[in-house]
């Protein structure tokens, strides 16, 4: 820290004793409490009675002192003492006691054992002379138990600088212990000094200047574990590291900023490394990671693609594999003692030049074969341009490497995704990845010798025919453009699901066909009965057609497969080879069903031939489901380096996956055993043997007496095998979902077993884990093998621990009271000048019924975060290094624009008017008891402003204070006035110090930036505190020999510990936000960020990486200095902008490890001070041998990529969304990773995974960053690293806090993100690698793990789906027909009645296993809260999820993800999704949760429940309840959970708004209307046109053209299914002619119902259109608006009764009955939505983007829109689709009109609205948020307005209930005579 800064803000002498008031109690009528001058004395012996660190001495033993207004420093501590004595009496004290107030006390000696843990009174003197300390003289008498809490001012707490005088306490405590020693001063931080510079030893060098980090000199050692070793004389000393990266920035033409950045990136990775070993080894292993060793990116990709001066250049592929059989173990032991033998400063020098060509490769690091190959050539040419240099004495121009060789790539990755208009503006291109070149292709061209060198120059010369020192200066000269080609595409199709998961499916396609083979007998054997019983070789036969099955889908898989990756002549070989063994295959499993089933049904030879055909199926079907299809037909062989290059080269870099070990491969396997195992049986009994009795119904079932005038008794006698296809394909569906299950089940029960294991359940004894809590602390956290026979544990232990309780009252989790019971004291025995350390109660009063000592609130956050502790304490841990030897390590956080501080605006001013409470009042009522430790603490800051003096002086005397307690009635009512607006806003002043702690208390329990990097930067004060700790003279003792500077520990912390933030936007920011991070910067000036800076050059603009921290100097436009500055190739944010941006700031990161961690997180001092452990997990802490990694041969374990970790989602309590989402993110995070991180399934998601930084950033880095593709950026990170050889581990003993969505809106904004990017995941290479290499059992975890989730969602929908369409088949079946009655006598039922009992019974059975399916969603969460919070906790969790309506929620949610995947298979565009995660107390618009939900959902809703109507009337059974639930979750959703949804006032003035969106937008545009929703919708399928009407165009709006298979399957195909269905449903039924007379076709009526109001809508609109044209011109002159607006309305509202009266006519034609007319409306709406697809795929073309066409319709003003000639085609195109938006806008009239219905009757209930809110928001009602407050005016005309609106709403409701009632109550009794030929 820069040393000024910390004085400027430390509190002298005088505030010290101030700080100390702070009033801690509480009324018990839960009134609020008031200001008592006892409470002020109770506060301020808190921490200086635990500590022991007050005693009257004999001239204070009296219990009264008369203070005087002079007294010095010195006596008032002693007075201070005093009261506190007094006030203490219940805990005596010895009076023999006296403060240490000298630095030269006398020395006492411990006494007690090592072990004294728990006795509440430990002597720390003895007469064995066990000191604290080895040193020379003895240790001192008191124990600093508070020295490790000192810390800057500014940043030992969470406040910072506002903080309330804990350290101000602690200060004073201190300064009674102890003094400064004179002289001393605290040395400068390394990072205070970079405006320095120095010379560069190089002459000629471009830039004279190096950086002051790199500087080594006498006062200051920057790299001391590396410069300040005794071998330094053996290795590259200072000026020789500098020399080589300046020759090298020379040579190539490297930024000077950047060799400085990579200059210090390299010192620290050293220093790093040579901080737990010897620099030499430090610097061999280093280069060993980057370059040579077995685990370098680099050494593999050599030895893959064999690309050197030996075996490289243009030789034959067959002669390099060859050559490279032969000699391949030469030439590995050649690279190995080329390795070793080289000098150290040769390996500088390559780790230098790769280093530099990494920190200039901007978007090209994506590519880190591309790094590879251009580092070859570098390297190849390194000594050649060296040479040059030292000669010639010339230099390259600075940036000519990032001109010449990183520009045209980058400009390539560019074009392939965006391009210029005519305009110079930058947009997208109109491609799909298919279409795309992206980084995967590009670098995935340099897996392959013969790729390369097919890289030619612009003449058309070829790379590589040049000399190897010659080829780095020719890639300027290379064209990019014919060097890379795809070499994967992902095109969007539902066929990448057959490549991928074949497996998945061979196994439960050909499984089920065991089954239902087997069990469906009855359609294949002979009717007769005795005949049957002898076909078994027949039904054997059938039953092992399973293989061919097999066989087919492997042959499906094969073919698909070549359609992504491209077809070459070697590729077709292995093709045409596997299709004739796959067909040869197939043939033995088909063929013996021929000669059985044909020829010979009953014979022993057949029989012979059946068995033998079972056990070849078996065979083939085991072989297919087990081996990866990459491995089909290939002999069984471990693949080596002698295969062919692109072999070799795809094993190295896709699927080197890391082997896991014997025990987690048994546990692996052992899962999948009891999965299937459980299924197989499962699903056997329940689905295919319960299957058995329908299937005999159906398939015996002969319709008669069933004709139709068109279709005759055709459709009616294939009805039945309708109706078994559909049933069966249900049966598929629940097989499928059967799977899911059964893995949820046992994945949890795994996990919960692991938990167990591990220590963690809440079922392990409660008492150990708190009573050996301390001596965990000295065993686990604390570096004990370099501690021993130095300190006493319990000391330490209790250091540790008062710093942990601290921390947490700083927070303002724990009240005074709490703490002094929480922390560890040091008292004097009576008698004896021994001291004693007295331990909390705490450790030994946990489950024990004796102790009722309240420690914590109960539920709180402290209590969560010690119980956490003290559990994840239990569990295995690594050693700890002492903290000089612990490795470096960055915690990296994207930003972009998310809130950094609220401010005060913000946290006292609602958010709009329908918020109806501020932020502050709700996080009051969310936090209550941290609000009242707030509110004390900022009391008493404001009482700091008056001097000890003063107050003595209104006092009169300190021993007077009790008495002036206030007594009288008015007075106490006055001062609890006066303090109203400390609890009301948290401030009486509105001073700066004020309302920035407000600011900061509401925004450390928000999801804001300052959460995060508050929390992270405990890294910072947990290395500073275990530093102190630990290391003698540094921690409990201050000697004068040993003086505790701020500035070392600050050192030692910046020197282990960075924290970058990537604030892409900063040069954009605002006054507002710069100033937050202004104060940011200031609190923490080691705080790195780095941002993007433009500058405009000419007519290009500049794109620069800065990177600034607190400490960079300010520029005279109030900027700060850039600590680096580097240009780049230009604009980096081409992808969806995270990853980009996570790939800029990357080349500032520092050390060997990072931490990944998103900008809503938080972080706690006693979750940091496992970092050491956390580290130790990547197995890389101890392994100092001297032995040299070239030296030994590797030992096959695969490295450590990734460490997981657990989350605490802290926004769990905020309702009942918020609970939901954070219960989803805990089981996942949690549960979910803890066994798959043991079976070898985890992967990478961000957060807050730790990585191995030198493993991941040379192998493209920690994201991947395609548009679209990469939507789910960081899973693609763990692929890769995984696919490389990276071991993913998951730890429990660590956790990050993680925010969630709260609100509807942004929990499904969220689930849609992540449903279309695993859309787009299933698009990837990386799923195809991993579906086709991966061993089966890892495969199946892979698969349920990630896609498996959302396609079982997908399979939930559409088994609802189908279950609606089979109910639809039974009931229509089961309506014209006599069923029979299954209660009645056999012999007495009718001949013709059908028996359907046993398909009634497999519908219940159906509905029983969705339920489950769908509810075991809630089985991980109770099961986690079981087994880590106990019985009670997951039960009551359980019931407020049920009691808050969570499945409807949980329903819907299973919807959006099914519904964002297809919808992203179908039309992609994939995008990054903002959720706003603000509290969701805002209630929305009925219009905007409409528009938003009603294509997701609501229409599908309103679909499914016509469907349930029809079945409900014809067919009820209980168990349909459920469905209702279900539809009424996707109708509803949306509006149960929108806050204030109920209340009467709001809701009828929802419905005026209602009204304005469904008609505004079509005299002038708005956003906000039914015609832009509409348009939207459609233009997903046509397209937007490239032509803009205007010269800004909205990028937004650009959509690309459904690509014709998407269309024909997805809006062509799929209606026409479901509409021959409604159809044939309904046909069916009008097929019984009752009366005997002929009537028409129902096929007819159901065209002329489904047509008719099409064409009449035409009509009405040609008619209108003419009318526009010749009066719209006219009405421009005056009412232009207001005319289109009119002519839009009359024409909606002819729509609407368009409707209306042919529903009533088909009630007419229907005879009135309301079944009939519920299945004919499902048959018309889907025949007609079948219609309007059909039309929009096939005739409609690209539409505008802008809205002026609708306009121009309805206004008849055509002229002015810029339409050019396209003013002649538009009307044309404009009618289709106006005349289908007519049907649509009377669809969204009428559902949206019935929803409001049943709305509104439930706004009708008393009460309502407070049990509504009380249902989300979890609060009681004294805690309701209260209703807003107008003025008479505006409530006035709100009541006005919502009489008027809810009299109409209520009108209309009546008008619907006539029209749909009426009918059916006075229809039978009209006596009409009309016949049509309907």
């Amino acid at each position: 820290m820069v040393e000024e800064d910390c004085n400027a803000n430390q509190p002298n002498q005088q505030s010290s004793i101030d700080c100390l008031e702070q009033p801690v109690d509480s009324d018990q009528n839960n009134e609020k409490p008031i200001i008592d001058n006892s409470c002020r004395q109770y506060y301020k012996g808190i921490m200086a009675y635990a500590s022991g660190n007050y005693q009257p001495d004999s001239s204070h033993s009296s219990t009264s002192f008369s203070p005087q207004s002079n007294l010095s420093s010195s006596s008032r501590q002693d007075s201070l003492t005093d009261i506190i004595q007094q006030h203490y009496h219940q805990f005596p004290l010895p009076p023999n006691h006296q403060i240490n107030r000298e630095a030269s006390s006398t020395f006492s000696q411990y006494d007690g054992s090592d072990t004294d843990w728990l006795d509440t009174r430990s002597s720390t003197q003895s007469g064995s002379h066990h000191y604290l300390y080895h040193r020379h003289h003895p240790p001192v008498a008191d124990i600093n138990l508070f020295g490790n809490l000192r810390g800057d001012i500014h940043n030992s707490s969470r406040f910072l600088r506002y903080a309330l005088s804990t350290e101000s306490l602690i200060a004073l405590l201190e300064s009674k212990r102890n003094k400064t020693p004179p002289g001393v001063t605290a040395t400068t931080s390394m990072n205070s000094i970079h405006s320095h510079r120095l010379h560069s030893p190089i002459p000629f060098a471009s830039n004279p200047e190096l950086s002051s980090e790199t500087l080594i000199n006498k006062h200051h050692v920057p790299y001391p574990a590396w410069f300040g070793s005794s071998h330094q004389h053996v290795l590259p000393s200072h000026q020789q590291v500098q020399r080589i990266f300046i020759d090298l920035k020379n040579a190539f033409g490297f930024q000077y900023d950047s060799m400085l950045n990579m200059m210090d990136h390299f010192m620290v990775m050293l220093d790093s490394r040579a901080s737990r070993m010897s620099p030499a080894m430090a610097l061999l292993t280093l280069h060993a990671d980057y370059i040579g060793g077995q685990n370098a990116n680099y050494r593999k990709w050599q030895f893959a693609v064999h690309l050197d001066s030996t075996v490289g250049g243009m030789m034959d592929d067959k002669i390099r594999d060859s050559l490279r059989k032969l000699s391949w173990k030469e030439t590995e032991e050649s690279w190995r003692v080329k390795m070793e033998q080289m000098t150290d400063t040769e390996r500088v020098r390559q780790l230098a030049l790769w280093l530099m060509i990494w920190g200039e490769a901007s978007v090209i690091r994506f590519c880190p074969e591309v790094l590879c190959f251009i580092f070859k050539l570098a390297d190849d040419a390194c000594d050649t341009k060296l040479a040059e240099v030292q000669e010639k004495k010339t230099i390259a121009p600075e940036g000519d490497f990032l001109d010449n060789v990183v520009k045209p790539l980058y400009d390539f990755a560019r074009d392939q995704v965006y391009q210029k208009d005519k305009d110079a503006n930058t947009v997208r291109r109109d491609r799909d990845h298919s279409d795309i070149v992206g980084y995967d292709d590009m670098n995935q061209s340099f897996w392959s010798s013969k790729t390369i060198c097919q890289i030619v120059l612009q003449d058309k010369s070829k790379l590589m025919t040049l000399a190897p020192h010659l080829r780095f200066n020719a890639l300027r000269n290379v064209n990019w453009k014919k060097a890379f080609k795809k070499t994967f595409k992902e095109k969007r199709s539902w066929m990448h699901l057959a490549v991928n998961f074949t497996r998945i499916w061979i196994i439960h396609v050909v499984s089920f066909w065991y089954y239902i083979a087997a069990n469906s007998d009855i359609l294949y054997l002979d009717s007769d009965k005795a005949t049957a019983e002898k076909e078994l070789p027949v039904k054997i036969s059938i039953t092992a057609l399973g293989g061919s099955v097999a066989t087919l889908l492997i042959m499906l898989g094969s073919i698909v497969e070549y359609i992504y990756v491209p077809f070459t002549f070697q590729r077709a070989g292995i093709l045409m080879r596997r299709m004739i063994l796959l067909l040869l295959i197939l043939a033995l499993n088909a063929g013996p069903s021929v000669y059985c089933v044909f020829i010979n049904r009953t014979g022993m030879l057949s029989m012979a031939a059946a068995v033998i055909q079972l056990l070849l199926s078996l065979v083939t079907s085991i072989y297919f489901a087990v081996i990866p299809q990459s491995r089909l037909f290939v002999r069984s062989k471990k693949t080596t380096p002698s295969e062919p290059l692109h072999d070799h080269a795809q094993q190295t870099f896709t699927a080197s996956f890391p082997h896991l070990k014997k025990t987690d491969r048994m546990i692996s396997i052992g899962l999948w055993i009891c999965v299937f195992g459980c299924k197989l049986l499962e699903s056997y009994f329940f689905i295919a043997l319960s299957f058995k009795d329908p299937l005999k119904a159906i398939a015996n079932m002969t319709v008669l007496h069933c004709n139709d005038a068109i279709t005759g008794s055709f459709l009616c006698s294939h009805m039945p095998t309708i109706s078994l296809v559909l049933m069966l394909l249900m049966e598929l569906v629940l097989f499928f979902l059967d799977t899911y299950l059964w893995y949820v089940i046992w994945n949890t029960v795994f996990s919960a077993a692991r938990s167990f294991y591990l220590g963690i359940s809440i079922w392990s004894p409660w008492r150990n884990i708190f009573s050996r809590l301390p001596k965990r602390i000295y065993t686990k956290l604390l570096a004990t093998s370099d501690l021993d026979f130095q300190i006493q544990p319990k000391i330490l232990c209790s250091q540790i621990w008062n710093a942990l309780i601290v921390s947490m009252f700083q927070e303002h989790l724990l009240s005074p009271d709490h703490v002094s019971k929480l922390l560890y004291r040091q008292i004097h025995a009576i008698g004896s000048s021994k001291s004693t350390l007295k331990s909390p109660s705490f450790f030994v009063s946990q489950d024990d019924v004796a102790f009722k000592t309240e420690y914590y609130p109960q539920k709180s956050e402290a209590s969560r975060r010690m119980q956490f502790f003290a559990k994840s304490l239990t569990t295995p841990m690594p050693e700890s290094l002492p903290v000089p030897n612990m490795p470096t390590f960055t915690v990296m956080t994207p930003h972009y624009s998310e809130k950094v501080i609220l401010t005060l605006r913000e946290i006292i001013r609602e958010e709009d008017r329908s918020a109806r409470i501020t932020l502050l009042e709700y996080l009051k009522q969310l936090h209550p008891f941290e609000w009242e430790n707030f509110v004390k603490d900022t009391k008493v800051l404001a009482d700091e402003k008056q001097t000890t003096d003063e107050i003595i002086d209104e006092m009169g005397s300190i021993d007077s204070l009790p008495s002036t307690v206030i007594a009288d009635e008015r007075t106490e009512r006055q001062h609890k006035i006066n303090d109203l607006p400390f609890y009301c806003v948290g401030f009486k002043s509105a001073s700066p110090e004020y309302t920035m702690r407000t600011r900061i208390w509401a925004s450390l329990r928000t999801q804001t930036l300052f959460r995060t990097i508050t929390g992270f930067m405990n890294y910072q004060k947990a290395i500073k505190l275990l530093y102190r700790v630990e290391t003698p003279g540094l921690g409990s003792t201050q000697l004068p020999s040993s003086p505790v500077t701020e500035a070392e520990l600050e050192e030692m912390a910046n020197r282990k510990f960075r924290f970058v933030i990537a604030m892409q936007r900063y040069a954009q920011f605002d006054a507002e936000e710069r100033e937050s991070v202004e104060y940011i910067l200031k609190a923490y000036p080691s705080l790195q960020i780095a941002y993007l800076e433009e500058e405009k050059v000419g007519n290009d603009t500049v794109f620069y990486s800065v990177l600034i921290n607190g400490h960079c100097s300010f520029k005279p436009d109030g900027t700060r200095s850039p600590k680096y500055r580097i240009r780049l190739p230009g604009n980096p944010i081409l992808g969806d902008g995270k990853s980009d941006n996570q790939n800029t700031a990357l080349i500032y990161y520092r050390g060997e490890y990072l931490q990944l961690i998103d900008a809503n997180q938080d972080n706690y001092l006693e979750e940091c001070i496992k970092i050491r452990n956390v580290l130790g997990e990547f197995e890389e802490m101890h392994s100092v041998n001297n032995e040299s990694p070239y030296a030994t041969p590797t030992n096959g374990k695969s490295p450590v990529a990734i460490v997981g970790a657990r989350e605490y989602v802290f926004s769990e309590n905020v309702g009942v969304l918020g609970d939901v989402a954070a219960g989803k993110e805990q089981t996942f995070g949690t549960l979910t990773q803890r066994i798959m991180a043991i079976i070898g399934g985890r992967l990478h998601y961000g957060h807050p995974d730790f990585l191995n930084a030198i493993f991941m950033t040379t192998r493209g880095g920690v994201s991947k960053a395609q548009k679209g593709l990469h939507l789910n950026e960081d899973i693609y990170a763990g692929i890769n690293a995984f696919g490389r050889g990276g071991r993913i581990k998951h730890i429990e003993y660590f956790q990050c806090g993680k925010g969630r969505d709260l609100g509807f809106g942004s929990v499904l904004n969220f689930v849609t993100k992540i449903g279309s990017g695993m859309g787009e995941q299933m698009l990837s290479r990386e799923y195809y690698y991993l579906g086709t290499q991966l061993p089966l059992d890892r495969f199946l975890t892979f698969f349920y793990g990630h896609p498996g989730f959302h396609i079982n969602n997908i399979f939930i929908m559409l088994s609802v789906h189908l279950f609606m369409f089979v109910l639809l088949f039974v009931a229509a079946t089961s309506m014209p027909l006599n069923v029979c009655d299954s209660s009645a006598d056999p012999a007495t039922q009718r001949e013709d009645c059908y028996n359907l009992v046993p398909i009634f019974e497999w519908l219940k059975r159906v509905v029983t296993s969705i339920f489950a399916i769908t509810f075991i969603a809630f089985f991980p969460l109770f099961l986690q809260e079981l087994t880590e919070r106990g019985f009670f906790r997951a039960c009551s969790r359980l019931c407020k999820h049920m009691l808050s309506f969570a499945p409807l929620f949980e329903i819907f949610i299973t919807q959006t993800y099914a519904n964002s995947i297809l919808n992203n298979l179908t039309f992609g565009g994939a995008r990054y999704i903002g959720t706003d995660r603000g509290f969701a107390t805002a209630r929305l618009p009925f219009s905007l949760l409409y528009s938003r939900f009603a294509d997701t959902s609501m229409y599908a809703g309103a679909r499914l429940t016509m469907l349930l109507m029809f079945g409900s009337f014809v067919l009820w059974i209980p168990h349909l309840a459920y469905f209702w639930f279900t539809v009424l979750a996707l109708l509803f959703s949306p509006f149960l959970f929108n806050p204030h949804q109920f209340c009467l006032t709001e809701f009828l003035i929802d419905y005026r708004q209602y009204l304005r969106w469904l008609s505004r937008g079509n005299g002038t545009s708005h956003q906000d209307s039914w015609i832009r929703f509409c348009r939207f919708i459609r233009m997903r399928v046509t397209g937007t046109k490239r032509k803009s009407l205007h010269n800004h165009r909205d990028v937004s709006t650009q959509q690309t053209r459904l690509p014709l298979s998407a269309m024909v399957f997805s809006e062509v195909l799929v209606p026409c299914i479901v509409a021959l269905l409604s159809v044939t449903a309904y046909v069916f039924t009008r097929s019984f002619n009752e009366k005997e007379t002929v009537s028409p076709s129902a096929l007819v009526r159901v065209g002329v119902l489904a047509l008719a109001p099409v064409l009449l809508n035409a009509v009405v609109l040609l008619a209108l259109f003419a009318l526009s044209l010749v009066l719209g011109p006219l009405a421009n002159l005056c009412c232009s608006v207001k005319f289109g607006a009119t002519v839009a309305a009359v024409a909606h509202v002819w729509a609407v009764l368009n409707v209306v009266v042919f529903f009533e006519l088909l009630y007419f034609l229907e005879d009135w009955s309301l079944v009939h007319v519920v299945l004919a409306v499902v048959a018309v709406t889907s025949v007609q939505r079948f219609f309007f697809k059909l039309i929009t795929v096939t005739v409609l073309t690209r539409e505008f983007a802008e809205d002026r066409i609708n306009q121009g319709w309805w206004t008849g003003r055509w002229y002015g829109r810029g339409l050019g000639w396209y003013a002649w085609s538009q009307p044309v195109r404009e009618f289709v689709c106006k005349t289908i938006e007519m049907s649509l806008f009377a669809t969204d009239f009428i559902m949206g009109h019935f929803i409001l219905f049943i709305l509104f009757v439930v706004c009708l209930v008393p009460g309502i609205d407070k049990w509504h809110s009380f249902m989300l928001f979890w609060l009681k009602s004294s805690q309701q948020i209260q209703k807003p407050i107008y003025s008479t005016d505006q409530r006035r005309k709100r009541k006005q307005t919502a009489a008027l609106y809810g009299l109409l709403l209520v009108v209309m409701f009546f008008v619907f209930a006539v029209l749909l009632v009426a009918p059916a109550i006075l229809g039978p009794r009209l006596d009409f005579k009309l016949s049509l030929p309907i």
